[in-house]
């Protein structure tokens, strides 16, 4: 569909669809986001959807801000939506399920957003897309601006290692190094403004959260769950956030489809957090999330800011949801807990909505019986050097089945007679 502006969340001034975007300017300090309007309704819109034969995110291209013709793809979307009975068994909980978003192309969340992103500066004559990341994002961006044939700018800080920044430089991104971590967004304002890149991170702080037309894409988390769940909205979605481009884009899906009479109620959405800069404010009567202090280094590191932003919050209140602070503590046990009772390899980011959800529902926060989704928003792949020790010294056994039947029993305390 074609929008026709972009709205300020917070106060609804209205201005036109650009490449620049630093947010509301009539807003001040705060710096509220800005949200994609459209020339007709969700429920206009939702009848188009019903037409559509598309297996991924683009069945519901009525509902987002791209024409046909313009779609850049790499099969994003249409991830399953796990049954974890065995976690919730765990934790007590009857439907507890996992939307697994590493099944995306790149591994990851970052997707929904790129493939809107980039088909629209395509659309709009960008010439270079570029972001300030040293992870999912950028890997994804890198990617579909390859799909697009755009050329890609990531800016990044001196030593920066891993697989995600492996990642981003095989998709043939340019990757910036800066010697300042805080460069980035200068660089990334800089090179918009003279140049007319198209950023799809932000590039102000306070943080506004990333391109609005590209958050349109994450409405399709939403509008998946319920399909997946027989057109029936769960009670919780719990997801991890850092700027909370995920958790509003999701909140606008559940939003329109309410909207459209597609659902009948809405979930209360929950933000797990590293240093609680929402979780100081959610309760409070003041729009500005605050600026946290970093205690520690986070091995979350896709979600290592210690500042979220106003469109989260809004989210949180508007849903009358939660905002819990997950640290280091047993955040790697979560991930292996995953990954050997549901086989699903999180992201240590990804793994932290498994722990706020059984911290929740030890509390009785979350009911037994209620529906809870936690969203896996990448693979556990991008971050091996995080959370997997060096095994390369092992030594290795002897091929004898006596041998080999010791090693199991020593290692594993594993029978393979008694399993047999």
């Amino acid at each position: 569909m074609t929008p026709v502006g972009l709205d300020c969340i917070r106060c609804g001034t209205r201005q036109p669809i650009r490449i620049t975007l630093e947010g509301c300017p009539s807003c001040g300090d705060i710096r509220s986001n800005l949200r994609v309007r459209y020339a007709d309704t969700p429920a206009l819109r939702w009848s188009a959807v019903l037409q559509q034969d598309r297996g991924n995110m683009w069945r519901y291209a009525a509902m987002l801000p791209v024409a046909s013709e313009d779609i850049v793809s790499l099969g994003e979307g249409g991830t399953p939506l796990l049954h974890a009975r065995t976690l919730g068994r765990d934790f007590g909980l009857e439907r507890l399920y996992l939307k697994d978003e590493s099944r995306n192309p790149t591994w990851s969340y970052k997707d929904r957003l790129s493939t809107v992103a980039v088909s629209v500066a395509r659309r709009m004559g960008a010439k270079v897309m570029a972001t300030a990341s040293s992870g999912n994002a950028g890997a994804s961006l890198a990617a579909y601006a390859a799909r697009a044939g755009l050329p890609c700018v990531v800016f990044t800080y001196a030593g920066t290692a891993g697989p995600m920044l492996a990642q981003i430089r095989k998709y043939g991104a340019k990757v910036v190094p800066l010697l300042r971590k805080q460069d980035r967004w200068p660089m990334l304002k800089d090179c918009v403004q003279r140049f007319g890149w198209f950023a799809t991170s932000p590039y102000s702080a306070p943080v506004i959260g990333s391109h609005p037309l590209g958050i349109e894409g994450y409405k399709s988390i939403a509008y998946e769950i319920c399909a997946d769940l027989g057109w029936a909205c769960p009670d919780w979605v719990v997801m991890p956030v850092c700027y909370g481009d995920a958790l509003a884009g999701a909140w606008y899906g559940f939003q329109e489809l309410q909207a459209a009479g597609v659902i009948r109620k809405l979930p209360r959405m929950v933000a797990v957090e590293v240093f609680g800069s929402l979780a100081a404010v959610l309760d409070g009567n003041t729009d500005q999330v605050p600026d946290m202090p970093a205690g520690f280094a986070p091995l979350a590191i896709s979600v290592g800011a210690t500042q979220s932003s106003y469109q989260a919050l809004k989210a949180l209140r508007e849903s009358g949801g939660r905002a819990e602070v997950v640290g280091n503590d047993g955040l790697i046990a979560m991930q292996e807990h995953l990954a050997q009772r549901e086989g699903v390899f999180a992201e240590l980011t990804a793994a932290m909505p498994a722990v706020a959800i059984r911290s929740l529902a030890k509390a009785r926060v979350i009911g037994p019986k209620d529906t809870v989704v936690g969203v896996v928003t990448a693979s556990g792949l991008k971050d091996l050097d995080k959370s997997v020790s060096d095994s390369s010294a092992e030594a290795g056994v002897s091929g004898t089945f006596e041998d080999v039947s010791r090693y199991l029993m020593q290692q594993f305390r594993f029978n393979p007679a008694q399993a047999a």
